[in-house]
């Protein structure tokens, strides 16, 4: 009988060399992706100075709202059929050319009802702030140009090119970074001509991404292999839909009910939120994809809360440290940007309850669950309407607004963890 004793024993640097040789491919590819979301971050934060401290408050306001929008709008291209290019991307690559020309056929069919739904957003939220035409431009660039380079990066994430897709985002930041550095030198610093810099800057972006970055695989129409998966995409598109609702809906409800100055600098709060979520969202959108390979990985409870708790480690730890910068230099990121630092700390905790939010959709969607994953943002994005409205309502000062946004989001947590942790109970549904 081996004693244990006989068994020899490994040195802490050869398990750790072990470990890590073991993994190299996975920690090439998240490091790859990770550089991208780094250089992302670089160029967001250049693009978001230039253009918060150009633009007045109110305007930026307006424009950051209308961007939310049109993000939200942007989902229903296609009708959603992106999330089958990226299946297909995932899982059977051969398929793209195939694929993409249904997109394409899908994106034409799809206008009239993104056109219909732009139509009322502005109705509802913008008739009275924001003229017509430069809600329009916004929308075109945000739905027709930028959703589309965002389809070149899910495809080549999904092909595992991590590194194209980690150069074309560098590269997109860089470019949109690029604009607002020459606005600053424009003679007038107008919301309008912003929005025409806005539609130049994705153009650009456009013809890069697809003419050096996209797979090249010849385009056949194959109208019979998309029907049997359009029902799942009009889930996939109505649960995007709804989750960029919960997502970007308060900022057209601070402009509706407290004007676009407050909308201003409530947007350039929630920006600096955002620009703390872009690695996370690196490590979101790799843990899908091993997830749709291996459904089994979080059948172990430690795994569940391991997870979890790393999201709010770093989520929280990056907003404090932006906000022990702004505390000590409130005008590090510009005069406009100062009026609203002493409010970023407040937010403490909103980055990882959002970005958890944003997990427990993902991993809906990496089991296939995707009308559970609908019925989940739905329920989120009637929660916080009903929340966020009250709190406008009844809390008068920005201070205490923002504060209360951690309760807010705290809740929308619990009722998110709630549904999607019930859903990881039942089988995953094969796409």
């Amino acid at each position: 009988m081996t004693q244990a004793n006989d068994i020899p024993r490994m040195s802490l640097r050869k398990r750790i060399g072990s470990f890590l040789s073991a993994r190299r491919t996975v920690l090439r590819d998240y490091f790859s992706a990770v550089s991208g979301s780094a250089g992302r971050l670089v160029f967001s934060l250049i693009y978001f100075v230039a253009l918060a401290n150009t633009l007045t408050i109110a305007d930026f306001g307006l424009f950051a709202t209308a961007s939310a929008a049109g993000v939200m709008l942007s989902r229903t291209l296609a009708f959603g059929f992106i999330s089958a290019l990226y299946r297909t991307a995932t899982i059977r690559p051969r398929l793209i050319g195939r694929y993409t020309a249904g997109f394409l056929m899908l994106a034409l069919l799809s206008l009239p009802l993104l056109a219909a739904a732009s139509a009322l957003t502005w109705f509802l939220f913008f008739k009275s702030t924001l003229s017509a035409g430069i809600f329009a431009t916004v929308i075109f660039a945000e739905a027709l140009l930028w959703r589309p380079i965002e389809v070149a990066m899910i495809v080549n994430n999904g092909l595992g090119r991590f590194g194209k897709a980690a150069l074309l985002a560098i590269l997109t930041s860089a470019i949109k970074a690029a604009a607002a550095a020459l606005f600053i030198l424009w003679p007038t610093h107008t919301i309008e001509a912003w929005a025409g810099f806005y539609v130049a800057c994705n153009l650009v972006s456009l013809a890069l991404a697809f003419g050096m970055f996209y797979p090249r695989q010849r385009l056949r129409l194959t109208p019979d292999l998309y029907w049997r998966r359009l029902s799942d995409s009009v889930y996939v598109a109505g649960a995007e839909v709804l989750f960029y609702l919960q997502m970007e809906f308060d900022k057209l409800l601070v402009l509706a009910m407290g004007g676009p100055h407050l909308a201003g600098i409530y947007a350039i709060v929630m920006r600096l939120v955002d620009l703390t979520a872009i690695p996370i969202r690196t490590f979101s959108m790799m843990l899908v994809q091993r997830i749709m390979r291996a459904p089994q990985m979080l059948a172990r409870l430690k795994v569940k809360i391991g997870i979890e708790a790393g999201i709010l480690i770093v989520s929280t730890s990056a907003l404090l440290f932006l906000a022990v910068v702004l505390y000590f230099y409130p005008n590090f990121l510009g005069r406009n940007v100062s009026e609203a630092a002493p409010l970023v700390g407040l937010a403490l905790f909103v980055p990882a309850l959002r970005n958890l939010v944003e997990y427990h959709a993902e991993l809906l969607f990496a089991r296939g669950q995707t009308l559970i994953r609908a019925g989940n943002l739905a329920l989120l994005a009637g929660l916080k309407a009903a929340l966020l409205s009250m709190l406008l309502l009844r809390v008068t000062d920005t201070e205490t607004l923002v504060w209360s946004l951690n309760g807010m989001f705290a809740l929308l947590y619990l009722a998110s963890a709630a549904v999607t942790y019930a859903a990881l109970r039942r089988p995953v549904r094969a796409i």
